[in-house]
C-alpha cells in the first residue's frame, strides 16, 4: 500500500509548471531554491536574467531608539485606564497619539530586511534568437528554458545545487541533450540596483583567464560615524561570482561587471553565492572552478538525489488532479525556501529583488505568518525542516526574558509581536496597539509541542521544547494572576486574559471593551498548560514543577468561558465578549478553537461540534489571512468545500504557482476602492506553502491521539497518500475508493500505543506476531518501535 519512492517521484513529475512565453516579470519566472540560497529565473525577450536571495543575508542594521522612554506594561496601563470610555479611539488623547508615534519609531526604518544578492543577466540577439518558454520540474528542481535559433532548439538546463549554495546552468539540443553551440552574447551582474546609499560600494572583479565576474557586498552591523572606525566584527558580507566555460572579454571599466561571450561548443556556467561575517567571506577575484558538462552533471545527480530522499518521505494519489498538483507544488516550494541550517524565513523566504521580500520588513509576525508554513511539516513527514523554527525560538528567547522582566515585571517569557533574525536588544514593535496581543506567547511555542507529540522525541522535548514552553507558562500565569485580571471587579471568581488584543481587529479600545478574555488567548492558553503538564510527566520532572504545575491547574479550574453570540445561524463562537458575529475578521479568531487551538473538531460533544461548526459557517473574512488557515478548520470539522476551496486557490495563484494574499470582502479594514490584489507584489508568500496541510487533513486526522481516515473527502472519489505523520510518531499510508477505506498500513516509529477511528465494522488486524479481528468505534494496539501494522476490512 506504501507508494514506492518512484512512483512519488513520478506524481511530482506530472505537475512541472509550464510557462509557454517570455516570463519577464519577478511573479512570473520559475522559483528554485535550496533552503539557504533562492533564485528567481526570468525569461525576457532579449536575455534571461536570475534574481539570487538567501535566508541568511540581511540587511542586520537596527534601529533601537527611545529604549529609556518607552516605561512599563503597569505605567502605560494605568495612563491608558484614565482615558474616557466614551473616546471613539485612544488616539484622541494626544500623548497616547504620541506615544505610539515615538515607539513606532524604529519599525518605520527600511531595516532590517532581506538583502538581494544581485542578479545574472545572459544576453542573446533576438533578431536570430527567439525564448519560447520554460518547465519547472518539482522531482529535481530542474528549470528548462526552450530557445529557437536559427534553425536550431535549444535549451538551457538550470538548477539550484541542493548541497552548496551554487546555481549551474548548461546549453543543450533540445532533441538528443547533446552540447549546443552557445547562444549567448554577454554576462552581466547586476548588484540590486536598490541596495541602500548610505551601504558601502560593492566591491567587483573581472578575470579574463578565469573567465569570471563577481562582486562582493559589506553589510555594516551599523553605520560608521565620520572619524569614528567602530567595531567592525559584527560586520557580515556576501559575494557573487560567475564562472563560464566559453571565452569572454571585459569592458575597460572594472566597476561595470559585463563580459562579451564568444562563441564555442559546450556552455556551461556555475555561479556561487558566498555569505556570513565580513572577516570571513572572501574577497571577490577568487577562482570557483571552471565549469563544463561533466561538472554539471556530477552536481546535478548529487542534487537529484537529495530530492530524491525529500520526496521519499511521503506522496499522495488523488483522483482530484489539482488538489494532487497544489499537494506537490507547494512542498516543493517549501524544500527551496527553508532548511534547518539556514536562518528561519521570514514573510517571503528566499526570494527578494529591490523592494521586493523587503515589506514589513520581511520579518516574523507571531501571530500565525511565521508558524502557519511549518503547519505542514508535521502531517507531511518533514519535521527535520520545523528545526528551523525551533532555531529561531531560540533566537527571540533573551529578549523575550528581557521583555517579561523589565517591561512587565513578570517571570518567564513574553514572545514578540515582530522580531528579526538580527541582534535585539528590545522588541521590534512596543507599540501597544498590536504589541500586547497575548496570543503570541503560547503560539509561539505551540508548535515546539507538535513536533514531540509527532515524533515523541523525548531528547527533543527535553532539550529543545521544555525551556521555551516552560518560559510561556511562566509568563501566562504570572500575567492571568495580576489584580487587575480577577477578583471583584469582574463578578465571577475565574482568572482572564486581561488587557490583550484580537489579532488584526480593534486594537486597544477606550474603557478596554474589546480587550479581554480573546478567543484566540484563551484557546492556545488552555494548550499551552495541558502540554505542560503532559510535558512534566514525560519527562518526570511533575515533582520539581510541582508549584508552577499547581498554578497552572488553578487556573484551568478557574477558566473564563469561550465567547459566544447569536447569529443567524445560531451560537456562534466570537473573538471577544461583546461582539458583533457579523463582525468581517482578518484573522480568523472565531474559529480558532478548531484550529490552531485543537480543542473543538469532529471528536467533541454533539453542542460544542454544532457551535463550532456554526461559527465556520457563519464566518466572515476580508482575506489576505485565511486561505490556508480558515480552510484548514473547515476540513478539521469535516466541512471544507473542496470545490469553493479549489476555486479559491486558483483566485489566488501567481504565474510562478504560488498562491498570493489576496483581499475577499470590503467592509472590515478594506473599502470599496481598496485593490483586492494588493498585496501580490509584495512578495512570494511563504506562509501559503502550507496549502499541503489543509490537503492532508482532508484525508488523516490525528490531532487528538486518534487517527481518523478521509474525514473530509468523497469516499468515491479515489485517493491514496504515503507515510503522512500522525501523532504518536506513526507514518500512516492508506487508500480509499468505490465508497469505503480499502485498507491502512501504519509503522510505529516509537512503539507508542495505537488508536484509529475504526472505518469499517470489524478490522483484521495483520502484524508480525500474528493476525487477529479487531471491532469497536476505536481500534486500540500496544505497538512496537518499528513495527508495521496492516488493518483492512473484515
Amino acid at each position: 500500500m506504501t507508494m514506492t519512492t518512484e512512483s512519488i517521484l513520478g506524481q511530482a513529475r506530472k505537475h512541472a509548471i509550464r510557462y509557454d512565453r517570455p516570463a519577464a516579470t519577478f511573479f512570473e519566472g520559475a522559483l528554485l531554491g535550496n533552503g539557504g540560497m533562492g533564485a528567481v529565473v526570468t525569461t525576457r525577450p532579449d536575455a534571461v536574467v536570475i534574481h539570487f536571495g538567501h535566508n541568511n543575508v540581511w540587511d542586520i542594521r537596527i534601529a533601537e531608539l527611545h529604549q529609556d522612554k518607552i516605561g512599563t506594561f503597569e505605567d502605560l496601563f494605568a495612563r491608558l485606564r484614565e482615558i474616557p470610555s466614551s473616546y471613539s479611539s485612544l488616539s484622541e488623547e494626544p500623548w497616547y497619539k504620541e506615544y505610539v508615534a515615538m515607539t513606532s519609531e524604529n519599525y518605520a526604518f527600511p531595516y532590517p530586511r532581506p538583502m538581494p544578492c544581485g542578479s545574472l543577466l545572459l544576453g542573446f540577439d533576438r533578431r536570430t534568437t527567439e525564448v519560447l518558454g520554460h518547465r519547472l520540474g518539482l522531482d529535481n528542481g530542474l528549470c528548462e528554458i526552450d530557445f529557437k535559433s536559427g534553425e536550431r532548439s535549444v535549451t538551457l538546463l538550470v538548477f539550484a545545487d541542493q548541497e552548496h549554495d551554487r546555481l549551474w546552468a548548461t546549453l543543450r539540443h533540445t532533441e538528443g541533450g547533446a552540447s549546443a553551440d552557445n547562444i549567448f552574447n554577454r554576462a552581466r551582474i547586476i548588484p540590486d540596483p536598490q541596495t541602500p546609499h548610505e551601504l558601502p560600494k560593492y566591491a567587483s572583479s573581472t578575470n579574463v583567464g578565469a573567465r569570471q565576474l563577481s562582486f562582493r557586498q559589506s553589510l555594516p552591523f551599523d553605520l560608521k560615524v565620520e572619524g569614528e572606525t567602530g567595531d567592525r566584527t559584527k560586520d557580515k558580507a556576501f559575494g557573487l561570482t560567475v564562472s563560464l566555460s566559453v571565452d569572454v572579454s571585459f569592458q575597460e571599466s572594472p566597476n561595470d561587471l559585463e563580459a562579451k561571450l564568444a562563441g564555442g561548443k559546450d556552455f556551461t556556467l556555475l555561479v556561487e553565492l558566498e555569505e556570513g561575517l565580513d572577516a570571513e567571506v572572501p574577497l571577490v577575484g577568487r577562482s570557483i572552478g571552471e565549469p563544463d558538462r561533466k561538472t554539471f552533471d556530477a552536481a546535478f545527480a548529487s542534487s537529484s538525489k537529495v530530492w530524491e530522499s525529500y520526496w521519499s518521505r511521503s506522496g499522495v494519489s488523488l483522483e482530484d488532479e489539482f488538489l494532487e498538483r497544489v499537494w506537490y507544488r507547494n512542498l516543493y516550494f517549501f524544500q527551496c525556501s527553508v532548511k534547518p541550517d539556514a536562518t528561519c524565513p521570514g514573510i517571503f523566504a528566499n526570494w527578494s529583488y529591490g523592494k521586493i521580500g523587503s515589506e514589513w520588513h520581511g520579518d516574523y509576525h507571531m501571530n500565525y505568518n511565521t508558524q502557519q508554513p511549518f503547519w505542514l511539516a508535521f502531517s507531511s513527514n518533514h519535521v527535520e525542516k520545523h528545526l528551523a523554527y525551533v532555531n529561531m525560538v531560540d533566537h527571540v528567547l533573551p529578549v523575550s526574558r528581557k521583555w517579561a522582566r523589565e517591561y512587565y515585571g513578570l517571570r518567564g517569557a513574553y514572545y514578540p509581536h515582530s522580531a528579526y533574525p538580527v541582534e535585539m536588544n528590545m522588541m521590534p514593535y512596543p507599540v501597544p496597539h498590536w504589541g500586547w496581543e497575548v496570543c503570541e506567547t503560547p503560539w509561539t511555542v505551540q508548535s515546539l509541542w507538535w513536533h514531540y507529540i509527532y515524533t515523541m522525541d523525548r531528547t527533543f522535548l527535553e532539550t529543545r521544547a521544555f525551556t521555551p514552553i516552560k518560559e510561556a507558562v511562566l509568563f501566562m500565569v504570572d500575567y492571568m494572576k495580576r489584580p487587575d485580571a480577577s477578583g471583584e471587579a469582574w463578578g465571577d471568581d475565574r482568572y482572564h486574559i486581561y488587557p490583550t488584543v484580537v489579532p488584526e481587529l480593534y486594537e486597544l479600545t477606550p474603557g478596554f471593551k474589546k480587550n479581554s478574555d480573546c478567543i484566540v488567548d484563551l484557546t492556545l492558553t488552555k494548550f499551552l498548560f495541558r502540554a505542560f503538564a503532559q510535558a512534566c510527566e514525560d519527562l518526570g520532572r511533575s515533582g520539581e514543577e510541582a508549584e508552577l504545575l499547581a498554578e497552572a491547574e488553578e487556573i484551568l479550574g478557574k477558566f473564563p468561558e469561550y465567547p459566544t453570540a447569536e447569529s443567524q445561524r445560531g451560537t456562534v463562537f466570537v473573538s471577544v465578549p461583546g461582539e458583533d458575529p457579523e463582525v468581517i475578521y482578518n484573522v480568523p479568531n472565531g474559529i480558532s478553537t478548531v484550529f490552531p487551538g485543537e480543542d473543538h473538531g469532529l471528536h467533541s460533544s454533539p453542542e460544542e461540534y454544532r457551535i463550532a461548526v456554526n461559527s465556520y459557517l457563519n464566518h466572515r473574512n476580508e482575506g489576505g489571512n485565511e486561505l490556508v488557515f480558515l480552510n484548514l478548520a473547515g476540513a478539521r470539522l469535516g466541512k471544507l468545500d473542496l470545490e469553493r476551496f479549489k476555486r479559491q486557490i486558483e483566485y489566488c495563484m501567481l504565474p510562478n504557482g504560488t498562491c498570493t494574499d489576496k483581499l475577499l470582502e470590503s467592509g472590515g479594514r478594506y473599502s470599496d476602492t481598496t485593490s483586492f490584489d494588493y498585496m501580490a507584489p509584495m512578495g512570494i508568500w511563504f506562509e501559503n506553502f502550507a496549502l499541503p496541510a489543509v490537503v492532508n487533513e482532508c484525508l488523516m486526522q490525528s490531532y487528538n491521539g486518534i487517527i481518523r481516515l478521509f474525514p473530509n473527502w468523497p469516499l468515491d472519489k479515489r485517493a491514496e497518500f504515503s507515510t503522512l505523520r500522525a501523532v504518536g510518531g506513526f507514518l500512516v499510508s492508506a487508500a480509499a475508493d468505490e465508497g469505503s477505506v480499502q485498507g491502512i498500513e501504519i509503522y510505529s516509529e516509537a512503539g507508542s500505543r495505537l488508536r484509529v477511528y475504526n472505518p469499517w465494522g470489524k478490522a483484521r488486524c495483520i502484524r508480525s506476531r500474528g493476525e487477529e479481528t479487531l471491532k469497536g468505534d476505536v481500534l486500540v494496539l500496544d505497538t512496537d518501535r518499528g513495527e508495521r501494522i496492516q488493518l483492512i476490512p473484515y
